[in-house]
C-alpha cells in the first residue's frame, strides 16, 4: 500500500525562488490545458488525450513567450498534465466535478517522480538545483532507508514550505480482535453520540477563534491592494486558519482512532454533507464539524486495521424508530431531543436511540454481506406513511435488530 510523510522544508532564498517559479509555470500549464481542453469540448464536442496536452506543450515551449517553461523542471509540468487528465477521467465517469482554474492565492506544489529528485543519506535533491533541500525528520522511521516513489513540495498560504514523501509499503497487521461493535451517531451539539452511551462533545474550532479571525480580516480589508501590509495581514488570516484545521484535525484523528481500537464493527450514517451546508443558519456549523473528513478518516483506518465499516442508507428512520419495541413515527421535530415512545413507553434521548438503530442496522447489514450500505427499511424522512405501511415497517425494523 502507499503511504505518505508529510514535514516541514526549509528552502534557501534561492530554492524557494526556483520553486515559486516551479508554482508559476506548474499554474500556468494547469490553467492554459484547461482553457483550452474546455474550449475544444464546447465547441466540436471532442475530447482531449494526454498524449496530446504533452505535445501541445512541447509547442508552448518553443515560442518565445513561453520560453522559460524550459527553465524549471519538466516533471512537474508533466504531472500536472497527468493529474489534469485523471480529473476529466473522473468527470465523465461521474465521480467528481469539473476540473477547476488554479489560483496564486491558495495552496501550491509541485509533483516531482523518481527521475527528477534524488535522496541520498537522507539528502534531498531536487532537479535544477544544486543544493540539498533542508527537512526536518520526525517519524519513527529511518530517513536514510526512505524509497519514495514521489516527493511533492508545497507552499501553504501562510508561508510555511512542506515536503512529502510518498512510499511504497507493506499491508498493515490487523489489529487485536475487540470482541465489540459499535453505532455511531453524528450531530452538531454532540460531535459524535455511540449506542454504549458515550459522548464526544463538539470542539467548535472555528467558533473559538471567530472573534480574533474577524479581527484579522477585517485589517486585511483595511490595506490597500499589493502593498507590503496588505501582503503581512493576508499571512495572519492564514495562519489563523491553519491553526483551525490543525486543531480540528487532530481532533478527528484523535476520535477515529479511538473508534477503530475499541469496536470490530463501527456503523455510521451516510451523511448528505453537501446538502446540509445549503442550510444557512447551520452551513457553518457543519462545516466547522467536518463529517465528510471524519468518515474518510474511519474507511481508511478500517481497511487498515481490518475492521468492518457499514455505512447506512442516509433515508433510514434511526431517529425515529424506539431501539426497544420498533415503533415508528411518521413525524418526529428535530427540536424532540427527548420522546416516549407510545409503544413500549420507553423514554428516550434522541441521539442514543439513533446510534442503537444505527448499530442494529450495521449488524443486519454485515450479516447480509452488503459491507457499503443498510439498504432495507428505507423511506423518505417527513413522509406521512399509512398506517398498513408504518406496520410493514416496523416489522422491518424489529427484524433488522
Amino acid at each position: 500500500m502507499r503511504t505518505a510523510c508529510r514535514c516541514r522544508a526549509y528552502p534557501t532564498p534561492e530554492q524557494a525562488a526556483l520553486l515559486n517559479r516551479t508554482f508559476g509555470c506548474v499554474r500556468l500549464v494547469w490553467n492554459k490545458t484547461l482553457s483550452e481542453r474546455n474550449h475544444r469540448y464546447f465547441t466540436s464536442g471532442a475530447r482531449t488525450s494526454y498524449r496530446q496536452t504533452d505535445a501541445t506543450l512541447t509547442e508552448w515551449k518553443r515560442t518565445a513567450d513561453l520560453a522559460f517553461l524550459s527553465e524549471v523542471s519538466a516533471v512537474p509540468l508533466q504531472q500536472t498534465l497527468r493529474h489534469q487528465h485523471t480529473a476529466f477521467q473522473n468527470l465523465f465517469a461521474g465521480r467528481a466535478r469539473r476540473p477547476r482554474f488554479k489560483s496564486c492565492a491558495g495552496r501550491q506544489s509541485a509533483h516531482y517522480t523518481r527521475t527528477a529528485f534524488r535522496l541520498r543519506n537522507g539528502t534531498l535533491t531536487l532537479a535544477k538545483t544544486s543544493t540539498p533541500l533542508q527537512f526536518v525528520w520526525s517519524f519513527g522511521v529511518d530517513v536514510t532507508e526512505l524509497d519514495p516513489t514521489m516527493v511533492v513540495v508545497s507552499r501553504d498560504p501562510d508561508g510555511r514550505w512542506y515536503v512529502t514523501f510518498a512510499v511504497d509499503t507493506e499491508a498493515p497487521t490487523p489489529a487485536e480482535p475487540a470482541g465489540h461493535a459499535v453505532g455511531v451517531d453524528l450531530g452538531l451539539t454532540d460531535f459524535l453520540v455511540t449506542s454504549d452511551g458515550d459522548r464526544v462533545a463538539n470542539p467548535q474550532h472555528l467558533a473559538r477563534k471567530a472573534r480574533n479571525l474577524a479581527r484579522y480580516q477585517r485589517r486585511l480589508a483595511r490595506c490597500q491592494r499589493g502593498s507590503s501590509n496588505r501582503r503581512k495581514a493576508k499571512a495572519k488570516v492564514a495562519r489563523a486558519h491553519r491553526k483551525i484545521r490543525n486543531a480540528r484535525q487532530d481532533f478527528l484523528h484523535r476520535s477515529t482512532t479511538a473508534l477503530v481500537r475499541s469496536a470490530d464493527t463501527i456503523a455510521i450514517e451516510d451523511l448528505n454533507v453537501a446538502g446540509m451546508v445549503h442550510n444557512r443558519p447551520l452551513a457553518r456549523s457543519i462545516s466547522d464539524a467536518g463529517w465528510g473528513e471524519f468518515r474518510r478518516q474511519l474507511e481508511y483506518k478500517c481497511a487498515r486495521a481490518g475492521r468492518t465499516l457499514v455505512v447506512i442508507d442516509r433515508w433510514y428512520p434511526s431517529s425515529k424508530a424506539c431501539s426497544s419495541c420498533g415503533h415508528l413515527f411518521a413525524e418526529l421535530k428535530l427540536s424532540a431531543r427527548h420522546w416516549t415512545c407510545p409503544s413500549c413507553r420507553t423514554r428516550h434521548d434522541r441521539d442514543l436511540n439513533a446510534a442503537k438503530n444505527i448499530l442494529a442496522a450495521g449488524r443486519a447489514a454485515a450479516r447480509g454481506d452488503s459491507g457499503d450500505a443498510c439498504r432495507a427499511d428505507v423511506r423518505r424522512q417527513g413522509s406521512s406513511l399509512p398506517r398498513s405501511a408504518m406496520k410493514q415497517e416496523t416489522h422491518a425494523v424489529r427484524r433488522s435488530r
